[in-house]
């Protein structure tokens, strides 16, 4: 690998002993030493560069990362592709973002290719795209100002919804992840939200727990008043739905939600809600052999039930009693 990268600039036999030894047989590290070492202007600044890495293992992450960033800045208007493109994926969402014309945006990538930090694959002009490595992308990514990786984020969500709307409908997550990156926390609790009921639609009980969390986590910056209750709500009964099946119905985790779900909806007046999040709360508390609060849940739910304009619920309550707790 040494030998393939230093070309018709062979090495010196101590010097590339040295960048075995320093790069601890990481082939991405082997690559980006040798190239740094073959830049050198002579034997002793190439054992110089060498001499910098101070440890063969703890010192790879720092020195790989300076060395990927050092090529990334040398590329110029063309570090702003790469920088896109580690935040996105498909050339077609690719193009839609960058805001360059077609052949702009391919001598860029033709740049990046060269530059050995990606490759193409299929044929042009439907080429896909990969980094050459994820800590490329990641070194790439994290070159990024915060304001302008927010905007970015703002653009992949706009980009996604115009031209991708059947993506967006069936993977809401993707939605919600670009809207957190761009802090617009509004639509990315929405779109968490929504991520979960799907997956709790298809029974994946345990990514509908992580993207309803994440909804949760973000819900925690919002000021308190009537919206964010009721998107509480939204969240946080399906929550209960998905931890019925994963953690049982009689688990602790599972009261949790409804209990304050039925806190809330008694707050914003929600008789619908308040009736759903007791009525769960009624299975939880029979599941766990906790009869008398059950029965007197079964109660209330008899109360709210009447509080109710359709008798649908009245005949949900009526039947509790000829259910087995």
């Amino acid at each position: 690998m040494i030998d393939q990268v230093a070309g018709n600039k062979l090495l010196p036999a101590d010097v590339r002993q040295d960048v075995i030894e320093r790069t601890d047989g990481i082939p991405l590290f082997v690559e980006e030493m040798t190239k740094a070492v073959r830049e050198a202007e002579s034997q002793s600044a190439a054992e110089r560069t060498i001499a910098a890495v101070p440890s063969p293992v703890l010192a790879v992450s720092a020195t790989l990362q300076a060395s990927l960033m050092a090529r990334l800045d040398r590329l110029g208007a063309t570090r702003e592709v790469a920088q896109i493109g580690a935040a996105i994926g498909p050339y077609e969402l690719l193009a839609a973002v960058a805001l360059l014309q077609s052949n702009q945006l391919a001598e860029a990538l033709s740049q990046l290719e060269k530059a050995g930090l990606i490759f193409a694959r299929g044929v042009s002009p439907r080429f896909t795209y990969t980094f050459k490595h994820d800590l490329v992308q990641h070194t790439a990514y994290g070159t990024l100002l915060r304001r302008k990786r927010q905007q970015l984020h703002a653009r992949i969500a706009e980009a996604l919804l115009r031209l991708f709307p059947e993506r967006a409908a069936v993977e809401p997550e993707l939605l919600a992840h670009h809207y957190t990156e761009a802090a617009q926390i509004e639509d990315a609790i929405e779109y968490w939200r929504h991520a979960g009921t799907r997956a709790i639609e298809r029974s994946a009980n345990i990514e509908a727990i992580a993207n309803l969390s994440k909804g949760l986590q973000l819900l925690e910056s919002s000021p308190e008043d009537t919206a964010r209750d009721r998107q509480e709500v939204a969240l946080r009964a399906n929550l209960g739905i998905a931890l019925m099946p994963t953690k049982g119905f009689g688990a602790s985790e599972v009261r949790d939600p409804f209990a304050r779900v039925r806190e809330l909806c008694d707050r914003l007046g929600d008789v619908p809600g308040q009736f759903a999040a007791t009525w769960n709360l009624w299975m939880y508390r029979g599941v766990a052999s906790q009869l008398h609060t059950a029965r007197d849940l079964s109660n209330e739910l008899l109360v709210l039930a009447n509080r109710k304009p359709d008798s649908h619920p009245i005949l949900q309550a009526r039947q509790i009693p000829s259910l087995s707790l």
